[in-house]
């Protein structure tokens, strides 16, 4: 008899398509979900009967009342090595194994710089300006030259960014908790004294940290009042790090010149966000990770860990 298998939040349809299922297919009855589930009641209806569910990084929390409304589940694979929208603890209560899987391409890098010339090239207005036969020329770009750009985090993505930074010809700082000037230097950037130093004193501010409980709330309402007027912020790594009722006030009433943001506490953010309208703000949804590149090896490590599974050997356990 066949399992039951699940995919969650499939948007581009490709999860069958992006690795060779046929080492699994034969035991698995799968069914794949295009839409998200708002609500939990429609979720829990939909995959009661699975024995096996994959979810796309953190776009399904999975807490323990859900876990509680699975009965028959026994592996979950997320993609990545981390997912804060897991309760891993209700896992194991419920009996649930699980499993993450590689990732780690360029794209979120690579959407930074995406964001922050889109802002300060004003692309996205311009473009709108020409296919509707507007106005020719109506906004003086910023030059990144000479900037000082401020980096908050400088792990692997954080060191991705400060390259382009440098090429840029741009001043690069960085600041995290545990960030040493050794490590600064390494990355060929400047330590900056504090976090309030690297807020007060950055053209740019850009967020590259892992969601803890030290760097939830990092930048809240007094943060973003040390930022210049003239100064942008850009988060492409997760909402909660920054107070987002603080930084829909800061934008709207121009403290900060603009932000760009891939990454919502909400997703896919309701209708009537505010995020949606402001002039400043260039949005994108959650797209940084959503690659080829990644995608092949997220679905490559699915097939894997449910191959194991399936043989009884379950592999890259998360939490054990």
């Amino acid at each position: 008899m066949k399992l039951r298998c699940a995919i969650l939040d499939d948007y581009q349809h490709v999860s069958l398509s992006m690795a060779d299922w046929s080492t699994v297919s034969d035991s698995l009855d799968i069914q794949v979900f295009h839409r998200h589930f708002e609500l939990e009641d429609e979720l829990a209806a939909a995959i009661v009967h699975c024995e096996i569910v994959v979810i796309m990084r953190e776009r399904t929390p999975f807490r323990e009342s859900l876990f509680r409304r699975l009965p028959h589940l026994k592996l979950l694979v997320t993609t990545g090595m981390r997912n804060a929208s897991v309760d891993l603890e209700a896992a194991a209560r419920h009996g649930v194994a699980v499993s993450g899987t590689g990732g780690g391409g360029r794209g979120p890098a690579e959407l930074t710089w995406a964001l922050i010339l889109g802002l300060t090239k004003h692309l996205i207005p311009e473009n709108g300006s020409i296919r509707n036969n507007g106005t020719w020329q109506t906004r003086i770009g910023v030059d990144l030259y000479g900037k000082r750009l401020g980096l908050l985090g400088l792990g692997r993505i954080g060191g991705q960014v400060a390259q382009v930074g440098l090429a840029f010809g741009m001043e690069v700082v960085a600041w995290s908790p545990n960030l040493t000037e050794e490590k600064a230097l390494a990355a060929g950037v400047r330590l900056a004294a504090s976090k309030e130093e690297l807020l007060e004193s950055s053209d740019f501010v850009s967020i590259h940290l892992v969601l803890g409980e030290r760097s939830r709330g990092l930048v809240g309402a007094r943060e973003l009042g040390l930022m210049r007027p003239t100064a942008y912020l850009i988060n492409t790594s997760r909402a909660p790090i920054v107070d987002q009722d603080a930084l829909r006030e800061a934008l709207s009433e121009g403290r900060i010149a603009g932000a760009g943001l891939d990454v919502f506490d909400i997703e896919p953010l309701p209708s009537d966000d505010l995020f949606r309208s402001l002039p400043n703000v260039l949005a994108t949804p959650h797209v940084g990770f959503v690659t080829e590149e990644s995608y092949r090896v997220f679905y490559r490590d699915i097939v894997q860990n449910i191959h194991a599974f399936l043989t009884g050997t379950p592999i890259r356990l998360l939490g054990s």
